[in-house]
């Protein structure tokens, strides 16, 4: 299993509107290593689903993989917010992936808190210029973040 790291803006699509429906597809990636990470990913892999561009960006909740890559529609919806001519049915140039609730964290997990422990020094999110809406944990991460959810 494999970690990961899913940023959303609470405004545009919150881990709430997530509980209520049970699964999304994280669709509308516009960034070639954003979607890289998710066409590595197989269902099972688990990931923190992270509120950002808020007034406390954090981590809140869990989400599970339950599609491997495919396709993102929302490339091919002409007039959509992320329409791209370059991608088409025959040759997608996007992917997405279907992931569905699990549960919220016991205690949401702020990036200041985050940037707190030196255990978490290496983390992608903490990185100075990160900004991909998908990013990689690794095992150690993942508990460090648990762990810090817990207190």
């Amino acid at each position: 299993m494999r970690y990961w790291l899913f940023k959303s803006e609470p405004d545009g699509y919150s881990f709430e509107r997530l509980r209520a429906e049970g699964t999304t597809e994280w669709s509308g990636v516009r960034n070639f290593q954003a979607r890289n990470n998710m066409m590595e990913m197989k269902v099972g892999d688990r990931g923190f689903f992270y509120h950002s561009s808020c007034a406390v960006p954090a981590a809140v909740g869990i989400v599970e993989v339950v599609a491997e890559a495919h396709p993102d529609a929302t490339a091919f919806e002409k007039g959509g917010d992320y329409y791209d001519p370059r991608s088409t049915p025959t040759k997608p140039m996007w992917q997405c992936v279907t992931v569905r609730y699990v549960e919220p964290l016991a205690h949401e997990v702020p990036l200041a808190r985050m940037r707190e422990d030196p255990r978490l020094v290496g983390m992608p999110l903490l990185k100075k210029g990160q900004r991909l809406s998908v990013q990689p944990l690794t095992p150690d991460e993942w508990k460090i973040v648990l762990e810090l959810s817990k207190s």
